[in-house]
């Protein structure tokens, strides 16, 4: 009997391993233990953001003496307890993020992506851990500030963030809208708007309101629930947590601890972590 819990304890072991990954601990016993090892741009108020100290809570960046913290990394401290991992926070450029993931750099992205058809060729996800409307960013001076529609917007010189459904998708719905060249980060996007480069930016509500916190002259534009919203499916507002395709065993471990989770949950973690960013005080 014994015999055999001693096997059952070794195969539970090696499942932790197998679905955190592992790390070397070092030293003369060469012992491993389970880690999480989780990709991020630390560059994406109120999703993910970097910081000087480990203030509420904060998790130290891999090769880095800052710290990493936001509601990405709140749910990665979940999540990575509930698996009994270890946590190790990376700082990867956002349109290089899914190429990490399939190289086996880290073993998620926890980054505020959207679900979208596009990125489940090429990765897995789990089921949303956050729901986020879109919405457009423009200053209270603006020609758009009292805009009620998406047709108000027309004629708009406009940009967001590169690789996302705010660029690609609901951009080009503006009828004749200057376009401009897609912003490498959520933070040059908004430096973009504040400097007036643009006049409007399109980006998700934590996103702007984030932003109109620490640019108080911004005004948010959400048309949620009205008959002049811009389109996008389910998929393209719904936030998951991507994995390397066909890594079933995490993707399902990464699952059952969100579904311990509630959305009034979801709604107060972002608004713990809208209340913290660094801009906010």
């Amino acid at each position: 009997m014994k015999k055999i819990i001693a096997i059952l304890l070794a195969m539970v072991m090696l499942l932790a391993f197998v679905a955190c990954g592992t790390k070397d601990e070092g030293g003369d016993s060469g012992e491993e233990r389970a880690v999480l090892r989780v990709g991020m741009e630390c560059g994406y108020a109120p999703y993910n953001w970097t910081q000087g100290t480990d203030e509420n809570g904060a998790v130290p960046i891999v090769d880095s003496s800052d710290y990493a913290f936001g509601y990405d990394v709140m749910m990665a401290k979940l999540l990575a307890d509930s698996m009994g991992c270890d946590l190790e926070i990376y700082k990867i450029d956002w349109d290089t993020l899914p190429m990490a993931l399939i190289a086996g750099t880290i073993d998620c992205v926890i980054a505020g992506q959207s679900i979208t058809s596009k990125r489940l060729e090429t990765v897995d996800f789990t089921a949303p851990y956050y729901y986020a409307s879109i919405v457009g960013l423009t200053m209270n001076d603006s020609d758009f500030a009292e805009a009620t529609g998406v047709a108000d917007l027309e004629g708009a010189i406009c940009t967001s963030q590169l690789n996302t459904v705010w660029y690609d998708v609901c951009l080009p719905q503006i009828q004749n809208a200057d376009i401009l060249p897609a912003m490498e980060s959520a933070p040059t996007m908004l430096v973009a708007l504040s400097s007036g480069a643009c006049n409007l930016v399109v980006t998700d509500e934590p996103t702007a309101l984030a932003a109109t916190v620490a640019y108080p002259n911004m005004v948010m534009l959400n048309f949620t629930g009205g008959d002049d919203n811009f389109e996008v499916s389910d998929e393209e507002i719904n936030i998951g947590i991507s994995v390397k395709k066909g890594n079933s065993e995490l993707l399902e471990k990464l699952n059952a601890g969100l579904a311990t989770l509630t959305t009034e949950d979801f709604t107060r973690m972002m608004d713990e972590a809208i209340a913290v960013q660094p801009l906010s005080n």
